[in-house]
């Protein structure tokens, strides 16, 4: 499969995907609510998709305090990774991306932005201080691996909408959906679908949007970073460092970091968004 053709089917899943979690706002909606509530529901899928398409990546960078890395801001953060930086973009074809520090101990990064063109690379001040160039290198190549394939705005749109389906589950729970029956599918039946299948449902879909592009973001950085060994050995350490210094990252941003941040909530480890570090580790060394 050529390039272009692997780059429209992707785009016809991604599309299917977001369509599937768009209608299940809306079938919620017309369960909890009837036929007002189908309209509150297709008002919220699209509020919902505005908001994650131009302001997901406002709204994450916001949430850790991101600050802005340039030559001269944070200047010794830009020394450290923007030639590095600057050097993968030549080879992936990417502008170059805004650069941001998170003053955070717990090592992790994450890339966001609605495009190449307004994308944007954060690294926590302790990846910089655990990590070896040639392992922050392979780090940077993931994240600029989900630049390239343009993972970001599908990741941050599935999850905003994920989020708005767990919040309309929420309002089901409180409100226990139509008491009369003006509109069919209303009542506790359709309260209780949107207190328990449809999150589910929403979150089984984000993590198969955001596991897959895992595997092609990892690709990405041994290609282009001239081998695995590098991105292989910062996935052992994370793995390692997160669990002792976990960090207080919101499950609604969870799959935009590297690795899978560890709050020390069991049941939200069985939903991870990430494949496991031995999987991801071991299809990089075969791939070499």
């Amino acid at each position: 499969m050529c390039k272009n053709e692997r780059a429209a089917m992707n785009g016809v899943k991604t599309a299917l995907l977001l369509g599937v979690l768009s209608a299940l706002l809306l079938i919620g909606g017309q369960a909890v609510g009837g036929r007002q509530g189908l309209y509150m529901g297709l008002g919220l899928a699209f509020l919902m998709n505005f908001v994650g398409y131009f302001f997901s990546d406002k709204i994450a960078l916001s949430m850790y305090s991101a600050k802005p890395v340039s030559e001269t801001e944070n200047a010794a953060v830009y020394r450290r990774i923007g030639p590095l930086v600057r050097n993968l973009t030549m080879q992936m074809g990417l502008p170059m991306p805004r650069l941001w520090i998170i003053p955070e101990p717990s090592p992790n990064a994450f890339a966001t932005g609605r495009n190449p063109k307004h994308a944007s690379v954060a690294v926590t001040a302790g990846l910089l201080e655990l990590m070896d160039d040639r392992e922050l290198e392979g780090v940077l190549g993931h994240e600029l691996g989900h630049v390239k394939h343009r993972d970001i705005l599908i990741s941050s749109v599935a999850a905003t909408i994920a989020a708005a389906i767990t919040m309309l589950a929420r309002m089901a729970f409180f409100f226990g959906g139509r008491r009369d029956n003006e509109d069919h599918g209303g009542g506790a039946l359709g309260g209780l679908f949107m207190l328990i299948l449809a999150p589910v449902a929403a979150m089984l879909i984000q993590m198969a949007i955001s596991r897959t592009r895992e595997y092609s973001a990892d690709a990405a950085a041994a290609r282009y970073t001239g081998g695995p060994q590098g991105l292989a050995s910062a996935l052992q350490k994370l793995e390692h460092y997160s669990r002792r210094l976990p960090m207080d990252a919101s499950p609604a941003t969870a799959h935009m970091f590297i690795i899978q941040p560890f709050s020390g909530q069991s049941l939200m480890r069985l939903f991870s968004t990430h494949p496991s570090t031995e999987q991801r580790i071991a299809r990089l060394m075969q791939a070499a």
